[in-house]
């Protein structure tokens, strides 16, 4: 359904350095620098990030989550865990699984040094 995701920060090498350390976790190489934009290219989509265009501050969603794929429970916790490590902060409820409609998920969730709410989603069973 979506070619890509982008989304905004103030500090390009600071989200540089927290995207390679979070999406290396599931096994997404390093960015690509493009002027004022980095580009991490999977063959199921593109995450992006970037200076906004217009000059003024970048702001995260309110009300904005952006998910990305865990192979695992343990995939997911390491992403997590990178997360914090690289100056993210934990927010909604800790790592672990929930119940929802279509069954058991194993979610992680995390804001950037931006203020960007991440995801981590595992299918369980």
């Amino acid at each position: 359904m979506f070619s890509h995701v982008m989304i905004g920060t103030n500090d390009l090498e600071k989200a540089k350095s927290f995207y390679d350390a979070l999406l290396g976790t599931l096994g997404v190489p390093p960015a690509r620098v493009d002027r004022h934009r980095i580009f991490y290219r999977t063959p199921t989509g593109v995450f992006s990030v970037s200076k906004p265009i217009d000059g003024k501050p970048a702001t995260p969603a309110n009300g904005g989550t952006v998910g990305f794929a865990a192979s695992s429970a343990e995939q997911a916790e390491a992403w997590h865990a990178a997360g914090i490590a690289n100056g993210g902060k934990t927010c909604e409820d800790p790592p672990g699984v929930r119940d929802g409609a279509m069954g058991k998920i194993y979610l992680a969730y995390l804001r950037d040094p931006d203020g960007n709410k991440l995801c981590a989603s595992h299918r369980m069973g």
